[in-house]
């Protein structure tokens, strides 16, 4: 019922294409009833010697004229169901697709790419494949059989067509449980493809890495033990249609064998004529249809019903992220960031990430965030950018608690910079601009020679117009890494987060980028995260890491003289800066 409700509020959009899709077909059936009961006419005429030549034109151009309304009125229900159909499905595409651009990180965290590709495909298909080609099967099933019946009674024999539609019976009780059957088998079908769709993404996304562990072979037998489980899901279908296609052929055949044992010896009788006999005939022959329809349609209705389960599980998902009702009006930031005892755990973790954190950072401040590896540095930037819920007063922008911010205003508010710089397969120029309105070049030339990659842009052939890999792949690290500072640069922002964005370029470009960016950024807060020191040493405020706690928190000179963690680690890079030298110059063997 739930998956009724669902198809309905789109359907009743197109109610109209469907009425007359449907009227359309009625008019069909009710034409094709015709066929039959003319040629009945001819044949008793001719046998007995009733009929003229002028009689069989007439009839035969009647016959004419009932084949092309047939062929105009297939034309129509096409246009009008299979155009309903697929209006539906662009509908559903699009509701889905931004339904899940609503929800939160954590949704994705816990999704594969290649099971959401198949509901946006396999699935979406199953459901258009239901709401029209199943809706013409089923409506010819049952419209067209009682109409026939109807015609076979009235005109024929009530005897005959009671004995010739007794196997029917047989064929109704059997698809229901043949429906019941196919629903979970392409449930199971779904899921196997899901899971086949998914490896094939990762694989190809993973490419070098599967070539630089030269695990291709490792990955050929994964691949093929995938494929095998969606064939064999596949032939779990092919299986059941083998069975059940070739019986409704048996039934049939057993209908058609009584109406020619039982009809030939009403018509040897003179219970009916040789005309009539042949009618019903041809009525058994438009009979075929109907039968054949409806397993086709319970098929398809079984498939769309399982498709639209899966898609209505994607619809039920709720974001967890979401404006509050008592949320600020508000149009802009300064950038003045607050955090009061900030403490933050992860879903599914027992330990909290961050720990009791407390930090002023005036608008206009740079703040760099140092510490190892899984200290809680990039979830730090996720509270700010509100990927992640936290408690209200905990993180206060301008004075306004995080939570009382729109999510629009606040992420239009801030550049960001992830570890993993995403590039989409585009042009440069359209990547740099992404996050704003408008490709001015002036702009994203300005952008770009802050950051800079301009130079190795205009290097290009294309320049600007070059087209970059998935992800950015045909670019190095280093360029990604300052295509993506140029395009959060682009924003001109007044809160501006590089997490960890410089790890891939040398330390004299590194250098540069910073000067460019305490020149451009006056004013201005800025947020930098780094492993390296050199990075981060002329920041106004340095806040050290340890644990998910703050154990350090000050300028370079202030936090040299303490003599902490924050020490110890320069200490390290130096001697370890030193030793590499020594290597280059061919001081260590």
């Amino acid at each position: 019922m739930e998956q009724l409700q669902f198809i309905w509020q789109y359907i009743r959009r197109h109610k109209g294409q469907y009425v007359g899709g449907i009227i359309t077909l009625f008019v069909l059936d009710f034409a094709n009833l015709y066929i039959p009961k003319v040629t009945g006419i001819i044949t008793d005429g001719l046998a007995a010697r009733t009929i003229e030549m002028n009689g069989v034109l007439r009839n035969i151009g009647l016959i004419m004229g009932i084949g092309l309304t047939l062929a105009v009125g297939r034309f129509l229900w096409r246009y009008f169901i299979f155009g309903a159909a697929r209006g539906v499905e662009r509908e559903i595409r699009d509701d889905m697709f931004a339904h899940l651009e609503t929800l939160d990180v954590e949704y994705y965290n816990e999704h594969k790419t290649g099971d959401l590709m198949t509901r946006f495909t396999s699935d979406l298909n199953a459901v258009r494949m239901a709401i029209g080609p199943a809706v013409i099967a089923a409506f010819d099933a049952v419209v067209m059989t009682v109409m026939v019946i109807g015609q076979m009674m009235v005109y024929v024999s009530v005897k005959l067509t009671l004995i010739a539609i007794i196997p029917m019976f047989f064929i109704a009780v059997g698809e229901l449980y043949y429906g019941k059957i196919m629903q979970k088998r392409f449930l199971e079908r779904q899921e196997a493809v899901s899971e086949l769709t998914d490896f094939v993404q990762e694989s190809f996304s993973g490419v070098r890495v599967v070539k630089a562990f030269v695990r291709e072979r490792s990955q050929i037998r994964a691949f093929a033990k995938a494929n095998e489980n969606a064939k064999k899901k596949n032939l779990g279908i092919a299986k059941m249609e083998s069975i059940v296609i070739p019986l409704l052929d048996v039934v049939i055949g057993v209908s058609s064998l009584l109406t020619l044992l039982y009809g030939g010896w009403l018509a040897l009788n003179g219970e009916i004529t040789i005309g009539r006999f042949v009618a019903f005939n041809q009525y058994i022959t438009m009979l075929v249809w109907p039968m054949i329809a409806c397993g086709e349609a319970i098929n398809m209705f079984s498939q769309g019903g399982a498709g639209i389960k899966r898609i209505q599980e994607v619809f039920a998902q709720e974001p967890e992220i979401a404006d509050r009702a008592d949320v600020a009006s508000v149009n802009s930031i300064r950038g003045d960031i607050r955090l009061n005892h900030l403490t933050f755990i992860h879903r599914g973790h027992s330990e909290p990430t961050l720990k009791d954190i407390s930090l002023d950072i005036k608008a206009g401040t740079t703040l760099a965030v140092i510490g190892r590896t899984g200290n809680g540095k990039s979830t730090l930037v996720n509270l700010l950018l509100h990927l992640y819920n936290t408690k209200p007063g905990m993180i206060f922008i301008d004075g306004r608690d995080i939570n009382t911010i729109p999510l629009k205003v606040l992420r239009e508010n801030i550049a960001y910079v992830p570890q993993d710089n995403f590039l989409f397969s585009d042009t440069l120029k359209s990547n740099i601009a992404f996050g704003t309105d408008n490709e001015e070049m002036e702009e994203i030339v300005k952008a770009t020679k802050t950051a800079c990659i301009h130079d190795n842009i205009i290097a290009f052939p294309d320049g600007y117009e070059t087209i970059v890999g998935e992800r950015g792949v045909t670019l190095s690290g280093g360029q990604k890494q300052r295509s993506s500072i140029a395009r959060a640069l682009k924003k001109n922002a007044p809160i501006l987060i590089l997490d960890d964005a410089l790890s891939a370029v040398d330390t004299d470009t590194e250098e540069k980028i910073l000067h460019n960016l305490k020149e451009n950024r006056s004013g201005k807060t800025t947020i930098l995260i780094a492993h390296r020191i050199s990075t981060i040493q002329n920041a106004d405020k340095i806040l050290v890491l340890e644990d998910g706690e703050a154990k350090e928190c000050g300028n370079h000179k202030e936090l040299m003289a303490l003599g902490g963690i924050y020490k110890e680690m320069f200490e390290k890079q130096q001697l370890e800066a030193a030793i590499g030298e020594k290597r280059a110059a061919g001081g260590f063997v």
